[in-house]
């Protein structure tokens, strides 16, 4: 059947339109599964996924109510099935889902995100994580912390460290139902975080929990073991609980390292106690001081001008190297690797 030359043209354009839209969407999205969060916190979703979400929020209802993360894709074919939708919306997905994807591709163009240098370390197994990945069951991750796990310095949510996390760990298992759920609250050390860990994380019934503890005890003059002391009642609280576990010690930042006494013993204690109740161990202190003195990288190339929380990169760097770490854990026991069930701490690779 013929058609008039103005309706072949406009018909054309907006099958390009949204031809284009779908081949920018990447296509290994696997929502998370969403999670209740207290005081506004949520669970960590890939940034593709976050971008989505707030182009179909801006359309789909009215001012005040809330829409789920969809697929990029979905927003095309509610683009083609509605025309009345503003024209403008197609072109906002695209710009946001081409600024997150730029921003996850070449954070580290300029500066790359290397491991410390001198090779791997040991490392042990996270043994329940992997046994649920291989039966095909959902992973719950906590990342139990203080500021720096909320993402004080972060420029947007994304890019704290536990929603770069959540984005690397669905590229790596893009079949995989994995959600990253955010527990971080700013100011908080040891004895705060005993008083929240049932609601905020055994309640959860998490399969991992990374546990960033010992900054803000530094920075206060309290007694390094003391703080341990109350981490070790949340060790024996969440092995009895059957999740696996990783605890994270303080960052490497000019404010810590005016208390380097303390951070010091803090840093030895926590390898200490992860060692002896054989749970995992992230040396994000030594990863940041390898970053300057070794990597040459100046400090406020990772870190903000408050001298204490990361930047951007800094998080992005963090997580990448943690990332690593867990999936190298997770494929040692499904490859068959066998590790001595008493090797446990690990170490970037």
């Amino acid at each position: 059947m013929s058609c008039q030359r103005p309706f072949c043209r406009n018909a054309w354009l907006a099958g390009s339109a949204v031809a284009a839209l779908m081949l920018l969407t990447p296509a290994s999205i696997v929502p998370a599964r969403a999670q209740a969060a207290p005081s506004g916190q949520q669970a960590a979703l890939p940034e593709s996924a976050k971008a989505e979400a707030a182009a179909k929020s801006e359309a789909a209802k009215p001012a005040g109510s809330s829409a789920g993360a969809t697929g990029a894709g979905n927003v095309a074919a509610a683009d083609a099935a509605n025309p009345q939708q503003p024209k403008s919306l197609a072109t906002k997905a695209i710009e946001k889902v081409k600024e997150v994807a730029k921003s996850a591709g070449d954070i580290f163009s300029r500066v790359p995100c290397l491991p410390p240098k001198g090779g791997a370390k040991s490392m042990g197994s996270l043994p329940r994580v992997a046994g649920k990945l291989a039966a095909g069951e959902p992973v719950v991750i906590i990342a139990f912390g203080s500021s720096s796990t909320s993402g004080y310095g972060a420029t947007a949510l994304e890019y704290t460290y536990p929603n770069r996390l959540a984005a690397q760990l669905h590229r790596q298992y893009p079949a995989a139902d994995i959600t990253v759920i955010n527990r971080g609250q700013g100011g908080e050390d040891a004895p705060e975080m005993m008083k929240r860990l049932q609601p905020s994380v055994l309640d959860m019934h998490p399969d991992l929990v990374i546990w960033q503890v010992g900054t803000n005890a530094v920075l206060r003059n309290l007694d390094p073991a003391e703080t341990v002391r109350f981490v070790e009642d949340g060790i024996s609280r969440i092995q009895a609980a059957g999740a696996d576990l990783v605890l994270v010690d303080p960052q490497y930042s000019p404010r810590v390292n005016e208390r380097a006494e303390s951070a010091g013993r803090m840093v030895n204690l926590l390898s200490r106690v992860a060692e002896l109740r054989h749970v995992g161990i992230f040396p994000r202190f030594e990863v940041m001081r390898d970053w300057h003195e070794r990597q040459a990288i100046p400090i406020d190339n990772f870190v903000i001008a408050d001298g204490l929380h990361m930047n951007d990169w800094g998080y992005a760097c963090f997580a990448q190297l943690l990332g690593d770490d867990i999936i190298k854990s997770v494929g040692q026991i499904r490859l068959g690797v066998n590790v001595p069930s008493d090797v446990w701490k690990y170490r970037p690779m």
